[in-house]
Order: structure tokens, then C-alpha cells, then sequence
């Protein structure tokens, strides 16, 4: 996988990731903000028309006055509210949706009503507003006592609903994910061009830097950088310096090697063999390494080939295929000699050949051709 789609995978997977904790996140604070918010905005809805209810709940117990019947009223119809249960101290319905519980006690009115939860109980007993959740509905059972220096004249039971809480949440959280995703797009614009113009660009420069090093100059050509590319620039340079440095003392002992083999050969021909027989070795490519003649090129007599290697066909006539095929079965037959007649620049000739070849070792090839006398004699 490339860089840039490594890049692009591990920040959109960075991005939905910090995404997802920041919609946990900010989805519990929304709902908790809204929550409170709805929890104490009933509660306070209630306590503003408190001390109508207190008042009234003073002068009668047993019969609600028009004052808190327009409150109660105007208390139902508030679109939060789900339902609404009004008691007196003595635990008598003081009101109700359905006109037929009015003045049962609270006991009977359980038996006839499911209650959602304890919060009426709860806030009797504590004398202060209880909030309870209903199970598996959107709905708080908030349960408000009336109280008059300590002492509790009524309570009021009020289950608000959570839909419109749950409307803004979702509208909340629409936003978060259009906001995220836009600082996300924000973000990864200049982050990736930040990584196409300082990191991916120099790398592929330095990739085509690299593609187009000669083998004759094993030079790196790439624009220094004082940054970490620059660095490995530097280093690449570094490390094709060596590589000249070996070559070129791989070179010069490779060109003293050969001298010195020139040399040797010179010494073995001159003592073995005769001053009219003409000798030629080559190597495993047939290139020429040593003659003990002038060859047509103008090399002098026991000197190397030099820096421009001849081979065995600029040296022997192309047309001389029983040569040829002589070196081919020579190297057919390591270490052994074999023989033929043939005509050599002209003059009639008896040739020998031998592939000295040695496990490890270099191989050569030495070509021997000996002038025949009037007669056919050597």
C-alpha cells in the first residue's frame, strides 16, 4: 500500500474514531444538559403557581377553587405535559383527567390507576421535588410537595414528556456530525498537502534521482534537503562514493592482476616454447589475455590486451572454422590436450589446445600453433 493511502486509511480511521467518542460524549452532555434543563424548568413551572395552590389548599381541602382549576388547566394543557394528578394532605384526588377519581383516596385511586413510579411517595416522605424516570417511555414522573411552614398541604404529580428533549438532542447531534466532519475535511486538506509537498514530492523526486543514477558516474542528482530526505540523500551519496571507490580499486588490482599475469604467461611461453610458434591464451569469454605475437591491432608481442580487450576472432581469421570448432572441444575436455592441423596467417601449422580449468580458479585457455617444415615436418 502506498503512503498517501496509508495516510488517508489511518486518519479517516483516527477521524471516525475521535468522532465516535466525541458523539458519546456530547450525546450524554446534551442529554443531560436538556434533561436538567426540562427536569427544572417543570419544577419551577410548578413552584411559580405554588402559592395559589398553598392558598387554596389552606381555605379547603376537600374542593379545588377556580384559581387552581385555571392553573391545573392551564398546567394540562402545557404540550410537555403528559398527565397531571393533584392530591390533597389527606392523600384525596384534588384533581384529575378523569372527573370520577375525584376525592377517592390515594390507595383506592392505585388500586384503579397504575402509577408510572414512587415519586410520589418519595417526595411525601422527603418533603422535597422527586424526579423519576417511567420505564421504556420518554417520560419523567416529577412529584412537587406543597408545603406551608414545613408542613405538606398537597401534592402535585406531573409527568412531562421527553419527546421535544429527544427532538433537540437528535437536531444537536445532526449538527455535531455536519461540525465534525467539516473540522475533519479542515484538518486532512492541509495535512495532506502538507504531506504531498514536503514528504510524498521529495520522496518520488528522490525515487527518480535514484532511477536515473549512470553506472559510469554512480552519482546521485538530487537538490540537498535540510530535512530527513535530505538526510538519506546524503547517505545514498555517501554509499555510491563507496561503491566508486570499490570499483575503482576493483579496477586498478583487476588491470595489475592482468599485468601481472601477462607477465607470467610471458616467462612460462618464453621457456616452453619456441620463438616461431605462435601462442594465444583466452579467458572463460575467449577474450584475449596474452599473445606472443603482434596481433593485427598493433599490440606489441607479450604485452596484454590492454584497456581495449580483443577477442580470439580479432585475432585468428573468422574463416578458420577448424579453430573454433578445436577451442570449443577443448573446452568440452578440461585439461586435456587437443590437436589439429590448420593454416594460421597463412602458413600451414600444426595447433594444440588446452582449457586449464581448476575447481575455484580462473580459466584459461592456451592456443599453441606450430609452423610445419617443407615435407609436413615440425
Amino acid at each position: 500500500m502506498r503512503l498517501s493511502a496509508k495516510w488517508f486509511t489511518w486518519f479517516t480511521g483516527i477521524g471516525i474514531y475521535v468522532m465516535f467518542l466525541g458523539g458519546i460524549f456530547y450525546y450524554n452532555l446534551f442529554k443531560w444538559t436538556f434533561d436538567e434543563k426540562l427536569k427544572q424548568e417543570s419544577i419551577d413551572m410548578v413552584r411559580m403557581y405554588a402559592p395559589t395552590l398553598i392558598n387554596g389548599l389552606s381555605r379547603n381541602q376537600s374542593a379545588i377553587s377556580m384559581d387552581e382549576f385555571d392553573i391545573i388547566t392551564r398546567l394540562a394543557k402545557d404540550e410537555r405535559v403528559a398527565a397531571l394528578l393533584f392530591l390533597n394532605k389527606y392523600g384525596e384526588v384534588r384533581w384529575f383527567k378523569d372527573p370520577t377519581k375525584i376525592t377517592e383516596a390515594f390507595d383506592q385511586f392505585q388500586k384503579e390507576v397504575t402509577l408510572p413510579t414512587d415519586a410520589i411517595e418519595q417526595a411525601w416522605l422527603s418533603k422535597s421535588p422527586v424526579v423519576r424516570a417511567v420505564p421504556n417511555l420518554p417520560l419523567y414522573d416529577i412529584a412537587i410537595p406543597l408545603a406551608l411552614r414545613g408542613d405538606i398541604m398537597g401534592i402535585l404529580d406531573v409527568q412531562v414528556s421527553r419527546e421535544g428533549v429527544v427532538r433537540v438532542i437528535n437536531q444537536a447531534m445532526n449538527k455535531y456530525a455536519i461540525g465534525a466532519v467539516g473540522v475533519l475535511l479542515l484538518l486532512g486538506i492541509p495535512l495532506y498537502f502538507f504531506l504531498h509537498h514536503f514528504v510524498l514530492g521529495p520522496l518520488m523526486a528522490l525515487r527518480d534521482s535514484i532511477e536515473s543514477i549512470s553506472f559510469k558516474t554512480l552519482e546521485l542528482k538530487f537538490p540537498p534537503r535540510a530535512d530527513e530526505i535530505g538526510d538519506v540523500a546524503v547517505v545514498i551519496n555517501t554509499f555510491l562514493s563507496k561503491v566508486r571507490a570499490e570499483i575503482s580499486n576493483a579496477t586498478v588490482k583487476e588491470k595489475q592482476r592482468g599485468a601481472a599475469e601477462a607477465r607470467w604467461w610471458q616467462s612460462i611461453l618464453a621457456a616452453v616454447v619456441s620463438k616461431n610458434h605462435k601462442a594465444i591464451v583466452v579467458d572463460e569469454d575467449n577474450s584475449v589475455l596474452f599473445t606472443n605475437f603482434a596481433t593485427t591491432t598493433g599490440a606489441a608481442t607479450g604485452t596484454g590486451t590492454g584497456d581495449g580487450k580483443l577477442h580470439l576472432l580479432d585475432v585468428i581469421d573468422s574463416q578458420q572454422q577448424d579453430v573454433l570448432r578445436l577451442v570449443g572441444v577443448a573446452l568440452d575436455r578440461p585439461n586435456q590436450l587437443v590437436e589439429a592441423d590448420t593454416t594460421f596467417k597463412g602458413d600451414a601449422c600444426h595447433v594444440k589446445a588446452v582449457h586449464l580449468e581448476e575447481e575455484g580458479e580462473l580459466k584459461r585457455t592456451l592456443i599453441l600453433f606450430e609452423p610445419k617444415l617443407p615435407g609436413g615436418r615440425l
